[in-house]
Parts: C-alpha cells; sequence; structure tokens
C-alpha cells in the first residue's frame, strides 16, 4: 500500500512537469517583467485580406497557447466585407486593436466590417487550445474564411 501511494505521489509531483508546454523549448530564458507580453514572446502572422471573391488568406494558421500575437487584417474597399469568429475571440485575450492610429483595448469582440478600404491590426494572447475559424458571415466558400488552430 505504501509503494501506491509513494508512486501516486511521485506521479502527481512530476505530471505539471510533463505538459506539452513544460516540453517545448522556450521562447525566452527569462520572460522578466513583462511575462507573456516580453519581445521574445510575440509573433507576426500573415495579413487576412478582405477582398471581393478572393482568400481571406494563403493557408490555415497554427498558433501556440502563451504566445503574442500580432496580425493585420486589410480590406482594399471591393466590398462591404465583415469578419466573424465569436469562438476564436473568446479563445483568446485581446491586447489592442490599432485602426488609423486609434488604439482600442477591447473586453472583447464577435465580429468587426470594413465599409471601406483600410488597414487594423489585432495584438492578442493565444489562450484556449482548439480548432476555430474566422470567416465571411453567410459565405459558404472554403476560401471565405480561415481555420486556426490554438495549440
Amino acid at each position: 500500500m505504501n509503494r501506491l501511494i509513494a508512486t501516486f505521489a511521485a506521479f502527481i509531483v512530476a505530471a505539471p512537469l510533463l505538459s506539452s508546454a513544460a516540453l517545448a523549448a522556450p521562447k525566452c530564458a527569462d520572460l522578466g517583467l513583462a511575462g507573456l507580453l516580453a519581445k521574445c514572446n510575440r509573433e507576426d502572422l500573415p495579413p487576412i485580406t478582405l477582398s471581393s471573391g478572393k482568400p481571406l488568406a494563403e493557408a490555415p494558421l497554427k498558433l501556440s497557447s502563451g504566445v503574442y500575437y500580432e496580425i493585420e487584417i486589410v480590406s482594399d474597399g471591393s466590398a462591404e466585407l465583415a469578419l466573424a469568429g465569436p469562438e476564436f475571440f473568446r479563445a483568446i485575450w485581446i491586447d489592442e486593436i490599432v485602426v488609423n492610429d486609434l488604439e482600442i483595448r477591447p473586453l472583447g469582440i464577435d465580429s468587426f466590417e470594413f465599409d471601406d478600404e483600410g488597414v487594423m491590426e489585432v495584438s492578442f494572447l493565444a489562450i484556449k487550445p482548439g480548432r476555430y475559424e474566422l470567416k465571411i458571415p453567410g459565405s459558404r466558400g472554403e476560401t471565405q474564411r480561415v481555420e486556426i488552430t490554438i495549440e
């Protein structure tokens, strides 16, 4: 019985060390006072383009939980287009959205829409692992959505 308890206790102590996050090599040796928002923990993503009849992105996005990302969403003004993804937006923490040098720090969003051409930068921390999508509401085409995986 004591051996079983000792084995269980060793498992409880070691289990957190065996998580995938712990096994992955850290990008930063020391995140310092900035924590997860440190520069060494930031990554730029390829832009998403809103344009009538054109694909939103060239490939699906693969993100890592705990990494801070920045992405540009660009509209060419060819049509009034929205981008929706409430499940994705609930799986991330949005630090800020920048539109025309105006910095917005929202509590959350479900979607947004471009009435004209423009650029929006979204800075966020990926949190909840899973498969998500951003898509143009009402569209059915595969090119009118971006598949996003947070690992």
